[in-house]
C-alpha cells in the first residue's frame, strides 16, 4: 500500500493511500460502461422514434443529429463535469472510493480539473491508457500528466461518516465547556472531524496531538484534557453552539 503526505494549509500533515493501478482501471471501466449503457438508451430511443414517427427527411436528419449530440456530448465531458460537480469523483471512482484531490490536501479548482481533462487526450485517449499508466508508476504519487500538470493526485478516501455516528451530539441541556470553538469555522471543523477520525481508525495518536494542539493554538484554548477528549469535546461544543444560532 503506497501512501502520500500532504501538508494542509492549516500546517497539518496527512496521510493518504494513495489510489492504485487497478482501482484506477476498474474506476475508469465502470465510467466507460456508463457511457455505453447511455449511449445504448440514446441510440435505441433515437431508432423507436425514426420508425414510428412520420417525420419528414430534414426531421430524420435532425434527430440523427441529435442522437449523436446527446452520445457524443458526455464522452467527451463526462470527467470534467463530474469531478466538478461530484467533488472530483466520477461515478466510477466513487464506487471504487477514490477521489481527486491537490498534493497541499485542498479541494481542485476548475483550472485543475480542466488541466486534467484536457490531458486525457495524452494520458488516457492515446494509446489506450499506456502513458497514464507508465506515469504513474514511475511518479511514486499515483500522478499521470494532467495530474502532474494541476498539482493533484488520486487517493482512496473511506465512504463520508456522518458526525453523529463518531461524535455524540450534545442534547438540549448541554454545558458549553470551551466556548472558544465558536472561533473555528466550518472549514476547520471539517479538517478536524477528518483528521480526529483518520488518527483514531489508524491509531495514530501522534496525528491527534497535533491536531489538538492546532486547534488549541488557533481557538486560543488551555486545558489538560487529553488529546482525544479534548477534540470531541470540541466538536460537540461547536455542534451545540452551532445549533443555537
Amino acid at each position: 500500500m503506497r501512501t502520500i503526505q500532504v501538508q494542509t494549509p492549516q500546517n497539518v500533515t496527512v496521510e493518504y493511500e494513495i489510489g492504485g493501478i487497478g482501482d484506477r482501471i476498474l474506476a475508469a471501466l465502470i465510467d466507460y460502461l456508463v457511457l455505453f449503457v447511455w449511449g445504448v438508451v440514446c441510440f435505441g430511443v433515437g431508432a423507436v422514434l425514426l420508425r414510428t414517427a412520420s417525420i419528414s427527411k430534414a426531421g430524420n436528419s435532425l434527430t440523427v443529429f441529435l442522437i449523436a449530440f446527446l452520445v457524443g456530448i458526455p464522452w467527451v465531458f463526462y470527467h470534467l463535469l463530474s469531478e466538478i460537480f461530484l467533488n472530483g469523483q466520477s461515478i466510477g471512482k466513487r464506487a471504487r472510493d477514490l477521489k481527486v484531490i491537490r498534493l497541499d490536501g485542498t479541494q481542485p479548482g476548475l483550472g485543475d480539473y480542466f488541466l486534467r481533462w484536457l490531458l486525457r487526450l495524452i494520458d488516457i485517449s492515446l494509446m489506450s491508457g499506456a502513458v497514464a499508466v507508465i506515469t504513474i508508476l514511475i511518479n511514486g504519487k499515483g500522478q499521470r500528466l494532467g495530474d502532474l500538470a494541476a498539482g493533484t493526485t488520486v487517493v482512496r478516501v473511506k465512504a463520508s461518516t456522518r458526525l453523529d455516528e463518531t461524535i455524540m451530539l450534545p442534547d438540549a441541556n448541554y454545558q458549553v465547556v470551551f466556548p472558544q470553538a465558536a472561533s473555528l469555522t466550518p472549514e476547520d471543523i471539517t479538517l478536524i472531524r477528518q483528521l480526529f477520525q483518520q488518527g483514531m481508525q489508524r491509531q495514530n495518536y501522534l496525528l491527534i496531538n497535533e491536531v489538538a494542539n492546532k486547534v488549541k493554538s488557533i481557538a486560543g484554548i488551555r486545558t489538560d484534557l487529553q488529546d482525544e477528549p479534548f477534540l470531541r469535546t470540541v466538536l460537540r461544543d461547536y455542534a451545540h453552539l452551532l445549533n443555537q444560532v
